[in-house]
């Protein structure tokens, strides 16, 4: 392994994330919401009771903590999330989908991953599609201190597999 072949191999996934992003972005997947917002309803989706201390919810995406604050007060005004003290520290944020914002967030959803699939169908098919996930994965762990909890599962392999 060299330093030139871990600049490609990062440039090369880099690159198709910026390109199935711009197509995302152009076909409007995500109105009435921006990708941002969208992307804090599904973390949040894929939370416990749909709930997440604002600091865990932020480890989660490529925003600052200031911004991420900004932007759950304005999906608190739209009434997509809310905003609740942590129960065991006064200081503690609790952001937490409401029903309106898990019924965004679904169907947002819906379109998305049809037009994922659409894209992504077009360039692997189910094997390197599984592949890729495993790579991901790998290089994933590699870099963080805690194990990765998206694990993807093929069709056959149930949650306890």
């Amino acid at each position: 392994m060299t330093t030139r072949t871990a600049a490609l191999a990062w440039e090369a996934l880099f690159r198709t994330q910026v390109t199935l992003m711009r197509r995302f972005e152009a076909a409007r997947d995500f109105e009435p919401l921006s990708s941002r917002e969208y992307d804090v309803l599904f973390n949040l989706s894929r939370m416990p009771d749909g709930a997440a201390r604002l600091r865990d919810l932020n480890a989660q995406l490529l925003i600052s903590q200031p911004s991420l604050s900004r932007m759950v007060d304005r999906l608190a005004a739209a009434g997509l999330v809310a905003r609740r003290e942590a129960d065991d520290d006064g200081r503690g944020v609790v952001v937490a989908l409401t029903v309106a914002g898990a019924e965004q967030q679904k169907q947002i959803g819906r379109r998305h991953v049809r037009h994922i699939s659409a894209l992504v169908d077009a360039g692997l098919d189910e094997a390197d599609q599984l592949a890729l996930a495993r790579i991901c994965e790998r290089l994933q762990a590699a870099v963080t201190d805690t194990p990765t909890t998206n694990r993807i599962r093929t069709r056959t392999e149930t949650p306890s597999s």
